[in-house]
């Protein structure tokens, strides 16, 4: 029978909870205030919590929360509160790394299922199966693992046992979760989210007898880039790492804006059906505008990652920066009559090239003869913050984005 991945993406807050199960998701995950290991984004209050889950219900996916830092012993304490909590609001997994907190789950939610979370560690087969006896129902694979560990570590393990792994995302240069540099560098602790990237800093070499002698390690002028990862890009070999056995393909970016989410989600949830359209085709392609759409948001360079050996897993020395070649603009909140109803996520002005990404994955270019503020004034661009407008488009669905390309002069 075939296997169906499911397609898992993130969600920061309720927005971005709903644009990912708009845009394609079978599940997202989230977290609350405490414990989750993100502290960019708003993350969800309990009544939040609630509510994302009747949404996503409402609509046949799954809420997965994470709780996937190592609490301390005070922390430990309030752990019974939030997983009744989360359990009151009815998500349907808790993510976990700690022995502690898996045990705890287990005691005050034995009817959640458990999985185990990257933060774990799991690059093997017997760590994947001692797991799943201490009652794990997924484990959640750490990003070192090639495509053939994956196949040998679905050969060893229980086929109850779910598999799920990174497909797209920012990359740690270290171990998953286990780089202490920005604790010791910055005072900033990576395992509660609040990671200051010492990786993507500029560094020059020095010799300690030519004080104030800086010398480039060879890259650009700006310094050495050496500790740099690349962002994970799968995409083109989807159909790979669903055959190697994995149950659920996951995006990373719970700290991204809910326009990332969207567009990310959009292009895998294209790429997954056309996998599964001819599942046996060994010569899989994928199709370009897939690809087009993983370039519309910021990104670091792609890399296949490790899934084809360590010696495929690349690393940008020449700058830590995103590329960007189209910004976000502005939502598309109705549409009536030829005129959809916007509201500025900013600014863009008329003769800018423009495009709509709609919920179905669809991308159309747009090319509006005019804009009208909410006074129904005719204007020629939209600079203010959140403002109101009208443009005349094909037929939109609500929640449509639109974006603005990213001229040569703006950069």
């Amino acid at each position: 029978m075939l296997q169906i991945p499911e397609l898992l993406a993130p969600a920061g807050d309720l927005e971005r909870l709903r644009y990912a199960i708009n845009y394609g998701a079978d599940a997202v995950y989230c977290s609350l205030p405490e414990f989750g290991m993100r502290s960019a984004p708003a993350n969800f209050t309990p009544e939040q919590l609630a509510e994302g889950v009747i949404y996503a219900h409402a609509r046949g996916r799954k809420v997965y929360l994470t709780m996937n830092t190592l609490p301390t012993n005070e922390e430990a304490d309030r752990l019974p509160e939030a997983i009744k909590a989360a359990a009151a609001a009815g998500v349907d997994a808790f993510i976990v790394a700690d022995l502690g907190v898996l045990e705890a789950c287990k005691q005050f939610a034995p009817e959640i299922d458990v999985h185990m979370s990257t933060q774990t560690g799991i690059t093997n087969w017997a760590a994947a199966r001692a797991a799943y006896n201490m009652g794990a129902k997924r484990v959640v694979l750490a990003r070192e693992m090639s495509l053939q560990d994956i196949a040998t570590l679905r050969d060893k393990t229980p086929p109850e046992l779910e598999i799920e792994a990174f497909v797209h995302g920012a990359m740690c240069m270290s171990i998953s979760g286990r780089c202490l540099l920005s604790n010791y560098m910055a005072g900033r602790d990576a395992n509660r989210g609040q990671c200051a990237q010492p990786c993507r800093w500029k560094y020059y070499l020095s010799e300690e007898t030519r004080p104030g002698q800086l010398y480039e390690i060879g890259e650009n002028e700006n310094g050495s880039y050496i500790l740099n990862a690349n962002d994970l890009c799968t995409a083109p070999f989807i159909d790979l790492i669903c055959k190697a056995g994995v149950d659920s393909l996951k995006i990373e970016g719970r700290a991204k804006t809910f326009y990332y989410v969207a567009s990310v989600t959009a292009a895998y949830r294209k790429a997954l059906d056309q996998y599964l359209a001819d599942p046996l085709n060994d010569n899989f392609e994928l199709s370009d505008d897939v690809l087009a759409e993983l370039t519309r948001t910021s990104h670091r360079h792609y890399s296949p990652g490790f899934y084809f050996g360590r010696e495929q897993a690349r690393q940008a020395t020449d700058s830590a920066t995103y590329i960007r070649e189209w910004e976000f603009v502005g939502t598309v909140e109705s549409w009536e009559n030829g005129v959809a109803s916007c509201q500025q996520r900013g600014k863009w002005s008329l003769g800018d090239t423009l495009e709509v990404l709609c919920p179905d994955g669809r991308s159309i270019p747009l090319h509006p003869e005019w804009i009208k503020n909410e006074a129904g004034e005719s204007v020629e661009s939209t600079p203010h913050a959140m403002e109101k407008y009208t443009i005349p488009t094909p037929e939109l669905p609500p929640m449509s984005l639109l974006r603005r390309k990213v001229e040569t002069l703006d950069k």
